[in-house]
């Protein structure tokens, strides 16, 4: 028997031609910039800073007051996540705190009518946007500590003061005449991000409604979810939170029973947060960043790397030099990234293969002293050559499987890619 929340999925959705199509380019794109950015950056305690330290209500609608991001450029930040090589970028337009980052009819609790700053961020990032070819995905969250009407409420927030209850068919309308603005005032929007479902794992959201309102109103819009679980019907790609697919090292991760056929895509930060945090100093090396990168592509997903820009506006110094590095890497190896499939040789501790057609890519992410052995590696191999410079690698096949030598003076610090041509 069917639940209530799988009867409210769009069971009989069909994807247009221009969402096949833009699931192609997801596919290939490869790589994006998620952007955390609102009025709790101002507090530089993280996005969750109004659950983890209890902010009242009355309290937290101070922080808009307080918020005029004048250094805030949407071309600067196009042109950084271009110059990273990046394809796309998704930014929160609405987050677990209710406050919208953008201009709606349907709330005065906007960045145009309750800070200083007055001024519509998304609608300026959808312009810069469309003049760099950089496609743009809109965050929002299902979830909202601030309004009274996401009620009965969920296992989050409960420790908010002010929080009154509320009628969640309009909490449900309300979103829904958000998501028409978004999908309606902003141009050609590349898809929708979903956050929070996992806050009430057991409600009915609307889905049947909302996702047949989003694919009515931009048929190529692409939704995803970020609810840990398996795909719903009406999703057209499958996220992963800081864990590759299939993999659970985070604790709310996806089983790689509930890994579907869609395009991937996985999400991590630059430094350990998601959210503007004045004291995180977890920045990732290039290196780290770019086996993220890598392992994502091998595992046939994307990666959307997140940042979270400071109360004035700006992306931190040390954030930009990170993307650039990613980028400057690309630049050189983006061939072996950019619109290729998982390859053939699975995924290991110490590698993972990209594939284009018959040809392969081998990233082998960590040093080897010995000969790399492939069991089971039945294709035909017609020539093998390190991808930097061209020049051959001694390959042998056998009945254990395929034998590669890589001399140590021939691999790279960050990623020795092998090419292989098979007949």
């Amino acid at each position: 028997m069917s639940t209530a929340k799988e009867v409210t999925s769009q069971t009989s959705y069909v994807p247009s031609e221009s969402n096949l199509e833009a699931r192609q380019w997801f596919e290939d794109a490869k790589f994006g910039l998620f952007i955390h950015w609102g009025v709790y950056s101002f507090l530089g305690d993280g996005e969750w800073v109004m659950n983890n330290q209890n902010i009242s209500i009355d309290a937290y609608e101070k922080l808009p007051s307080f918020f005029n991001p004048i250094e805030f450029n949407a071309e600067e930040w196009v042109k950084i996540a271009k110059n990273a090589g990046m394809r796309y970028m998704t930014i929160t337009t609405r987050h677990h705190d209710g406050f919208s980052m953008f201009d709606s009819k349907a709330t005065d609790y906007t960045i145009v009518k309750k800070t200083p700053y007055g001024k519509d961020v998304i609608k300026d990032l959808a312009e810069a946007c469309e003049k760099e070819g950089i496609k743009l995905f809109f965050y929002y969250s299902l979830l909202d500590w601030h309004r009274d009407d996401y009620f009965p409420r969920g296992s989050t927030g409960n420790g908010i003061e002010g929080r009154n209850e509320g009628d969640w068919n309009a909490y449900i309308d309300f979103m829904k005449a958000q998501l028409t603005e978004l999908l309606t005032n902003y141009g050609d929007i590349a898809g929708i991000w979903f956050d929070g479902d996992w806050d009430k794992k057991d409600a009915n959201w609307h889905y049947d409604e909302i996702y047949k309102l989003i694919h009515d109103l931009q048929p190529q819009c692409l939704i995803g979810n970020n609810h840990h679980d398996a795909l719903k019907p009406g999703e057209d790609f499958q996220m992963f939170e800081r864990d590759l697919p299939g993999e659970n090292k985070t604790g709310f991760g996806t089983s790689e029973s509930h890994v579907g056929k869609l395009p991937r895509e996985v999400c991590a930060t630059i430094n350990g947060s998601w959210g503007f945090d004045l004291q995180d100093k977890k920045h990732k090396s290039q290196k780290e960043l770019v086996h993220y990168l890598v392992r994502a592509s091998g595992y046939g997903s994307n990666l959307l790397l997140n940042v979270g820009p400071m109360p004035n506006g700006k992306i931190q110094e040390e954030h930009i030099q990170s993307l650039s590095e990613i980028g400057d890497w690309l630049k050189t190896n983006g061939e072996t990234i950019y619109g290729t499939k998982t390859g053939i040789i699975p995924p290991s501790k110490d590698w993972v293969s990209t594939q284009r057609g018959n040809v392969l890519y081998l990233h082998v992410l960590e040093k080897q002293t010995k000969p790399i052995v492939i069991p089971e590696f039945k294709a035909i191999i017609k020539s093998a050559k390190l991808f930097s410079n061209k020049s051959n690698v001694n390959t042998n096949q056998s009945k254990d499987g395929l034998r590669i030598e890589i001399p140590e003076s021939d691999q790279n610090e960050i990623d020795t890619i092998i090419e292989i041509t098979l007949k």
